[in-house]
């Protein structure tokens, strides 16, 4: 394992902020809005922000606050974050994020989680953190070879968790982090303690009397999930069957990797009117910074393509995987692209150890809403040590 120091050479912002200058930027529709995409002035906004407002060098030292480490597993580089608590009895925990994000959403969680003492917290809630970039994203950049899908992900995972010493950890994640927490519960089930997850589609059975009696609020989820796979998950379609020609545009244009992502914080944040209603502009141009500088629009993509047959469709929602031999906890944020259904949840996990609705939040909790992230997190680690 090789410490590492986030240092973006200064040639790098030169030519993001000469591309961001000279953007070629298209016409639109008066009177859209967001319904047919990024809005022409509010992305025009934005990009001058980023250009001649936000500092990237000041997003570089608070990530480089925190311990960093590459290492190479299975043939691809792994970076990670690695802060360790100095209470003596903290549990590890890997936190795994998805796509289109990064180690950046858990900046605001890392100080609770580590020192809950510090934050008006119990010192027995401390947890050891580890927050890997996945095998495409980020800093640890391009993989190599196809087949990187969510089990070799996971088994990457339990690798890492052994190199570094833990014996037991928690998994949690939301996003395909969730996808890849899962399923390291099921590889390294010996080692993990329990899954955490925020994310958590449920499809119902094939038989239709199982819709029978579902209430007004779970009809109105599956509508939801019809949404999603109707109307919003055209990035989805793109991503899992040609990712190489999408990342020719995103790897060369700013404005248009950020246009790709910042839409996304939009329709899967509690926001009212643009994504910094839910999630501060700073991290999102830090987010969106870290996918440009390292060239991993095309990359992380590739995750798409490999785990296509298990991605919803509107003839086939996706399937969940087999039952875990470990406890499962569930936070549930009521502006996620889509809410689990207990009924059906409890049928795929009979080991549902935790389920919390929330009042307020979205797709990104530990961005949004990091206080009622940290305090479900803590709870269910408690039940675990019941």
């Amino acid at each position: 394992m090789e410490p590492f120091r986030i240092e973006i050479p200064q040639a790098q912002l030169d030519d993001l902020h000469r591309r961001l200058a000279d953007t070629r930027w298209p016409d639109e529709l008066p009177g859209a809005g967001w319904s047919r995409g990024v809005p022409l002035s509010y992305l025009k906004e934005l990009a001058e922000y980023w250009r001649t407002g936000y500092g990237w060098r000041a997003a570089e030292a608070r990530l480089n606050q925190f311990p960093q480490f590459t290492t190479e597993i299975d043939g691809a580089n792994v970076h990670f974050l690695h802060v360790r608590s100095a209470e003596p009895q903290a549990q590890p925990l890997i936190l795994t994020h998805g796509w289109p994000s990064s180690v950046v959403e858990f900046l605001d969680v890392i100080g609770p989680l580590t020192d809950p003492a510090g934050h008006g917290g119990d010192p027995a809630d401390a947890f050891h953190l580890v927050i890997p970039s996945m095998p495409g994203y980020g800093f640890s950049g391009a993989t190599r070879e196809a087949g990187w899908n969510l089990v070799r992900i996971a088994s990457a995972w339990a690798e890492l968790m052994g190199r570094l010493g833990y014996g037991q950890y928690i998994a949690q994640g939301g996003d395909f982090g969730a996808m890849v927490s899962l399923t390291l519960a099921g590889v390294d089930h010996q080692h993990v303690s329990g899954a955490h997850v925020n994310f958590l589609p449920t499809a119902p059975p094939g038989d239709p009397a199982a819709l029978a009696d579902l209430s007004e609020s779970d009809y109105a989820r599956l509508g939801l999930l019809g949404k999603f796979v109707g109307d919003l998950s055209g990035y989805m379609k793109i991503q899992s069957t040609r990712p190489q020609t999408l990342a020719y545009a995103l790897t060369d244009s700013p404005v248009g990797q950020l246009a790709w992502i910042v839409e996304k914080f939009k329709e899967w944040t509690d926001s009212a009117k643009v994504p910094e209603d839910a999630v501060d502009r700073d991290q999102l141009l830090t987010n969106a910074s870290i996918y440009w500088f390292t060239g991993t629009a095309g990359p992380s993509s590739q995750l798409y393509f490999e785990i296509a047959d298990m991605l919803p469709t509107a003839a086939a929602p996706a399937s969940p995987p087999p039952p875990l031999p470990v406890p499962v906890g569930v936070a549930v944020f009521p502006h996620d692209i889509a809410l689990p259904i207990r009924r059906f949840a409890d049928q795929a996990f009979p080991n549902i150890v935790r389920w919390t609705e929330f009042d307020r939040g979205g797709h990104f909790p530990a961005m949004e809403e990091p206080d009622l992230f940290v305090a479900d997190l803590r709870a269910f680690s408690r039940s675990l040590r019941r």
